[in-house]
């Protein structure tokens, strides 16, 4: 009878005329950069260009296309994204597993969870990080965009209190059977824990995908950059030399900006409808127990 109210209804109606507004208030710059990246340079530099392109023009994803920097550096995002996240959550899972158990099956653990809740305040700054992949040797390597982001506290937090949260009886009803540790990992926390593994693997998908400045510090060579750091030297520090003066003489700056920032954007838009079903349920499961 509480659904069937006048007040719910007008409460309903408001709220979803609200959240449509909010939703549509997302949507309009998104829209905006498309129908600029598809516009004529006139009237994009003109800031004529509102929902809807103006002289219809494609040439500045053709030419982003024909780029071979751009192309590389669209390339080495997805591979870091990919490989980045795919070792992130192994070390995630191991770690957050066995930290998930109680003192007396693991020696140390408080010690191990403080210690990972020091570097979240405190870290060695940057030029000791720097110093650090010098001696590494990973200066202009891939593995410097990597390396360093391994291991999230804060991840690998949230995956141990949703691994807390499930219940006890199982894990023992699986040792009681003869199972290992790892075996009842993989066969009943690994498969109960989808929603969060999909929250972690988003968060640590659009980092390494929007991350710039280690490309910046760590990267000297232009052809070894990430796509976020030549977007941040396309478009905050202005520097086209990297796009070649003679795509510069056919097309207007804000139509070349638009067009790659919206590639940018793409995968993280396709990847995320996947993994949004699951978005709200792990961050929720993994806040039940401390």
């Amino acid at each position: 009878m509480y659904y069937k109210t006048r007040g719910y209804r007008i409460f309903n109606a408001v709220n979803s005329i609200f959240m449509a507004a909010v939703g549509l208030l997302c949507l309009l710059p998104m829209l905006h950069l498309l129908a600029v990246s598809f516009s004529a340079s006139a009237p994009a530099n003109a800031g004529l260009v509102s929902f809807w392109p103006i002289g219809f023009n494609a040439e500045a994803y053709l030419r982003t296309f024909s780029s071979r920097l751009f192309v590389g550096a669209l390339t080495i995002s997805v591979l870091r994204a990919a490989v980045g996240t795919a070792m992130t959550m192994f070390i995630t899972l191991m770690a957050a597993y066995a930290l998930s158990k109680d003192e007396r099956t693991l020696v140390g653990r408080n010690v191990y969870i403080w210690f990972m809740i020091f570097t979240m305040l405190f870290s060695g700054g940057l030029i000791p990080s720097y110093m650090l992949i010098v001696k590494l040797g990973l200066i202009n390597r891939f593995w410097a965009l990597i390396l360093p982001t391994l291991a999230s506290a804060y991840n690998i937090i949230l995956m141990l209190n949703f691994f807390r949260s499930l219940p006890r009886e199982m894990e023992e009803a699986s040792l009681i059977d003869g199972a290992g540790h790892l075996a009842t990992f993989f066969r009943i926390y690994l498969p109960l824990s989808l929603p969060a593994i999909a929250t972690v693997s988003l968060f640590t998908i659009v980092f390494h995908w929007n991350s710039y400045f280690d490309g910046l510090i760590y990267i000297g060579d232009k052809n070894r950059l990430p796509l976020a750091s030549v977007l941040q030297t396309i478009i905050v520090q202005q520097d086209f030399r990297i796009v070649g003066p003679e795509v510069m003489a056919r097309l207007s700056q804000r139509t070349l900006k638009a067009a790659q920032i919206f590639i940018g954007a793409i995968p993280v838009l396709l990847v995320y409808p996947f993994l949004q079903r699951y978005f709200i349920s792990g961050i929720v499961l993994g806040a039940v127990k401390q």
